[in-house]
């Protein structure tokens, strides 16, 4: 087998995809399986650096967990207070506090990191109240 190295350019990534797909299936605790293990923490770590993923926006997290669950707005006055609070963040109107991140995040389960970035499109107090 060949040794491996970092991987520096497109045609180190592509060569590695290629022998992820020739080793795939191999029994874990085997050289090729150990061989793939290497590799594809490899290209985690070229995918990470050269094609970021952006964190999804707070607001369509919530509602993404909300139908992964099978949640309804009344599911979440738990989570967050009011009816009235639950519309007000899912429409835009209010930004979510650090007490609510924390709720979220412990009855949700969606990850800190992404509910503490400013959701797209929220409105300031002013334009809410036009």
């Amino acid at each position: 087998m060949r040794s491996l190295r970092p991987l520096r350019s497109e045609k180190d990534y592509e060569a590695a995809l290629a022998q992820v797909e020739r080793l795939w299936g191999a029994k874990a605790g085997t050289p090729k399986g150990d061989r793939l293990d290497i590799l594809a923490t490899l290209i985690e770590a070229y995918e990470a650096k050269h094609y970021p993923m952006d964190l999804p926006d707070p607001i369509e997290a919530i509602k993404f967990r909300m139908e992964q669950q099978g949640l309804t707005r009344k599911d979440l006055e738990r989570v967050l207070g009011s009816r009235t609070r639950v519309s007000e963040v899912l429409n835009r109107k209010r930004g979510l506090s650090l007490d609510m991140i924390r709720k979220l995040h412990d009855k949700l389960q969606i990850p800190a990191e992404v509910l503490i970035r400013s959701a797209r499109g929220l409105k300031s107090r002013r334009e809410a109240s036009a």
